[in-house]
């Protein structure tokens, strides 16, 4: 057990469980210390040999690795969806020595139970009862989310930390039940910014555009890869100023907000997904990256 919550250190073993004196002994750090159900996490990993490469498995998705010379540490972020349940789960590390040997550790880390507030929202009833119509467009529009959340780009196009899309209050935060006209339809898995139509909103991070078109539920949209399975979305925007396809920068004017789909008035809509699941963008944010 570690005797300090968010660092552990541990002895690897090699394939042919070599005496752990002949090989590296890892320190596994991670932040935030204390995690929950819907947090993005940072794993920091240092050893006490050089290493050529690190790999990772956490809740049986891959975590992508880059090594910061400047720490001389290797780092990666993951996540914990929202279904998450409060208890301990497994880091598996994968490492391969300088002189080609593999090494692994396994790492214990606790999840605790976020507390999450409920919401009730009144909004035009085509966004809770749709026609046969616009059930036929969002049924398409399902499967076109569904593709492009599926693609997974294994190279890290983010550099840094994250910022914030618009400085602005927000005005309701992640893990919210939402209460769509008394029937609670989904939780709230991003963040509003309380912002007037026509404010400049800007990428999160560099990346790809993924997606720049208007959708049903989400309104004039924005999707960017920053890769290693690590996107952003931007909803309910008036304008869109990138295309799909097109690379853009931390910190660069891609939208304006405004209030189109399914929103209550003009805010931003910002989310954040890791490999499928939903995470705490405000976690992200507020996380000091390499």
């Amino acid at each position: 057990m570690c005797a300090v919550l968010g660092v552990c250190t541990l002895f690897a073993l090699g394939a042919n469980n070599t005496s752990k004196k002949s090989l590296p002994s890892l320190r596994v750090h991670w932040s935030p210390a204390q995690l929950v159900n819907g947090s993005p996490i940072l794993f920091l990993i240092t050893s006490t040999a050089p290493l050529q490469s690190i790999s990772g498995r956490w809740m049986d998705h891959d975590v992508f690795f880059s090594f910061d010379p400047l720490r001389n540490q290797w780092f990666g972020i993951a996540g914990a969806s929202l279904e998450t349940r409060a208890r301990n789960y497994s880091l598996a590390v994968t490492g391969r020595t300088m002189d080609d040997k593999e090494i692994s550790i396994k790492q214990q880390i606790s999840i605790g139970k976020g507390k999450y507030r409920h919401v009730a929202v009144s909004v035009a009833k085509r966004f809770t009862e749709p026609n046969s119509e616009q059930l036929v467009e969002i049924k398409q529009e399902r499967a076109l989310k569904e593709d492009v959340f599926s693609r997974l780009d294994r190279d890290r196009q983010w550099e840094g930390s994250f910022v914030a899309p618009v400085s602005a209050t927000i005005s309701d935060v992640f893990g919210t039940a939402r209460v769509f006209n008394g029937e609670t339809q989904s939780m709230h898995q991003g963040l509003d910014y309380a912002v007037p139509s026509g404010t400049p909103v800007k990428a999160l991070n560099r990346g790809n555009v993924l997606l720049a078109r208007s959708l049903f539920f989400e309104g004039n949209c924005v999707v960017i890869d920053h890769g290693q399975g690590l996107l952003s979305l931007y909803m309910h925007l008036s304008e869109l100023e990138v295309k799909e396809g097109e690379q853009v920068t931390k910190g660069q004017e891609i939208a304006l907000s405004g209030g189109t789909g399914r929103a209550t008035g003009p805010h931003l809509h910002v989310a954040v997904r890791w490999q499928g699941i939903y995470v705490n963008p405000a976690t992200l944010i507020s996380l000091k990256l390499p």
